[in-house]
């Protein structure tokens, strides 16, 4: 009897040794996560265009994309013969103003696919709460045309997720789940990777990835994407987002990397 339950008690310690030794085991890798805003109701314009210009330049990763115009426009600069986004958002959709326009290419960014570009945008209310979106939108009008943003913008937006999530306004975030396929449409990977004939070609197809890469390195790669990048997809380089470290639970890290090592 005693035998026994020795025999137990060591499969139960080496099986939770083992859990943790591979937890240990995964990379922590630093990731610059966009600070939460907090205003008051007479909150300024330049204000808002300065949380806007940090996020746009550092955490909210804009420049990866909209930096150089190569993957996605440029909106600190004059297009054709227009001028910097401020002052050309008005005139991109008939009936739409400025404010609104930007707004939603932010969390609706499939609705504006600018012709020449690829449909790489992410909702960004998926990683940023109302107060960050309405920042940025403060500081690109500030470019090369007036800012309407103000404090109601941020009320109605504090209000309406009160409405609809219970008083939890804000940034959304991820289900505890680990299912992998419903961690690829939370994290929307498949925007800018393909699996089963969907998605983008962005990034490397998810089809296949086990044949190509070890679970280290799709784990790596999850993880810290600028770490390497695979040939064919330099001009896609700072693309992919830095901080699923800090947005996954190593649980569900192992699940993606399990899902996609059995890709082959």
């Amino acid at each position: 009897m005693w035998g026994t339950n020795l025999r137990i008690l060591a499969v139960v310690l080496g099986t939770i040794g083992l859990y943790t030794l591979l937890a240990n085991a995964i990379p922590q890798i630093e990731s610059e996560v966009p600070e939460e805003l907090s205003f008051t109701g007479d909150v300024s314009p330049e204000q808002l265009i300065e949380a806007g210009q940090e996020l746009y330049e550092g955490a909210g990763g804009c420049t990866a994309c909209h930096g150089l115009g190569t993957r996605a426009p440029n909106l600190l600069l004059a297009e054709a013969d227009q001028g910097p986004i401020g002052a050309r958002c008005g005139e991109r959709v008939p009936g739409e103003d400025c404010k609104a326009y930007l707004h939603r290419s932010m969390v609706e960014p499939q609705a504006y696919v600018v012709e020449g570009f690829q449909p790489i945008m992410p909702d960004v209310s998926r990683t940023l709460s109302d107060a960050q979106i309405w920042s940025l939108i403060a500081y690109l009008q500030s470019q090369g045309g007036e800012v309407t943003v103000t404090a109601a913008d941020l009320q109605a937006s504090e209000d309406a997720g009160q409405d609809t999530a219970g008083g939890a306004a804000g940034a959304a975030t991820g289900s505890a789940t680990t299912d992998p396929i419903q961690l690829l449409a939370e994290m929307q990977c498949i925007a800018c990777h393909r699996l089963g004939g969907e998605g983008q070609e962005v990034g490397p197809p998810f089809d296949g990835m086990g044949s190509r890469l070890s679970p280290e390195e799709i784990r790596t790669a999850i993880l810290d994407p600028a770490a390497s990048i695979s040939a064919g997809y330099e001009q896609f380089a700072g693309v992919m987002p830095p901080n699923f470290g800090s947005r996954l639970t190593a649980a569900q890290l192992e699940a993606l990397v399990g899902f996609l090592a059995a890709r082959e």
